[in-house]
């Protein structure tokens, strides 16, 4: 399509783009692109200042700019065309969906699959090769079930959800709509409830459920636990990227997103927009307020209030985290220097 056609698509989030002076200079856009390796027929973006310099050399046709006069500048200096917005890389995720969709299959149910007959499902479902689905299932609108599926009894989930192949759905679990549960999912599993006794471990049934609200994505080989008794809950948008451990009974909010092998024990408790890095890893029954930000490693025993930032573990502050990473690095020349005054 020609760059002026992808303006229009993309409209409104555009502020202002080349075309108003350049109304010629309008190439045609076949694709995207990262901003060092695109070629002619390509459109990229630019998220700061700091990349000017590659700006210099790409060889892209169309660029997402902010809304910085002087990288707009530059662009019609090298001939580029552009479009401003103050998110370029929200705006360039946008681009990319014009140009490209994951693979789904067409509605309707594969010839190896095995369903209960008293599973309930709506319009326009797909269900993929050697799916198993148990009895009291009930699917929505447009869910695309890919291959080896397996979906226990009981569980619900919402129009317009994707579950990948070979991922599992244990009993009762509720998952609503717009949901994208990745391949190796383990959702509703048992959750770790053991009791010790003199001969040892008792296990403790886990007859709760889990429940993903609208919108919630989980990642690859990831697992969402359900409880002895109540819910473990993901709220509506939540993202956790692969290999996320959530115990049983936590509790997480709406918008978080929860980065590669961060775990949570038992009885998490996170509020809205939080964010953990890689490998953070959460002690049982910690609090976690709205905002907060925990960078990747980070240990939480405890509580973390809103908006804070925290580092290290034990989790602290972020700006005490720096000065105490300052003087670990210092400690053997504080060593030297002690010995030195201890021979004095």
């Amino acid at each position: 399509m020609e760059f002026s056609q992808l303006v229009e698509r993309l409209q409104p989030q555009i502020q202002t783009h080349s075309l108003v002076k350049f109304g010629d200079r309008n190439p045609t856009i076949g694709g995207v692109a990262a901003l060092t390796e695109a070629l002619p027929g390509q459109i990229s973006y630019v998220d700061s200042a700091k990349y000017a310099p590659q700006m210099q050399a790409t060889q892209a046709s169309a660029l997402i700019l902010p809304p910085d006069e002087k990288l707009q500048a530059e662009a019609d200096a090298l001939g580029i065309a552009w479009c401003a917005t103050a998110q370029p890389r929200l705006l360039f995720a946008a681009a990319i969906a014009v140009f490209y969709q994951p693979y789904r299959p067409p509605a309707g149910i594969h010839g190896t699959a095995v369903i209960d007959p008293s599973v309930q499902w709506g319009e326009e479902v797909s269900i993929g090769p050697h799916v198993v689905i148990y009895p009291n299932v009930t699917l929505g609108d447009r869910v695309c079930i890919h291959g080896n599926v397996v979906i226990y009894p009981g569980v619900t989930i919402g129009n317009d959800t994707i579950l990948h192949g070979n991922c599992t759905i244990h009993e009762r679990t509720q998952i609503g709509q717009g949901c994208v549960i990745h391949s190796g999912a383990a959702i509703g599993a048992e959750g770790f409830g053991f009791v010790p006794t003199a001969e040892g471990w008792f296990k403790m049934e886990q007859s709760g459920q889990v429940i993903l609200e609208d919108g919630v994505e989980i990642g690859c080989n990831s697992a969402v636990d359900r409880p002895a008794v109540g819910e473990t809950r993901i709220g509506k948008n939540t993202k956790l990227d692969n290999m996320v451990h959530v115990a049983h009974g936590c509790r997480i909010g709406e918008a978080c997103a929860l980065a590669g092998q961060v775990g949570l024990a038992g009885g998490v408790t996170i509020g809205n927009r939080v964010i953990l890095a890689g490998q953070v890893g959460v002690a049982d029954k910690s609090q976690i307020g709205d905002g907060a930000i925990a960078s990747a490693q980070t240990g939480i025993h405890g509580k973390v209030g809103a908006k804070e930032v925290v580092c290290g573990s034990p989790h602290m502050p972020h700006k005490l985290y720096l000065k105490a990473s300052t003087i670990y690095k210092r400690l053997p020349e504080m060593y030297d220097t002690l010995k030195k005054l201890k021979k004095v």
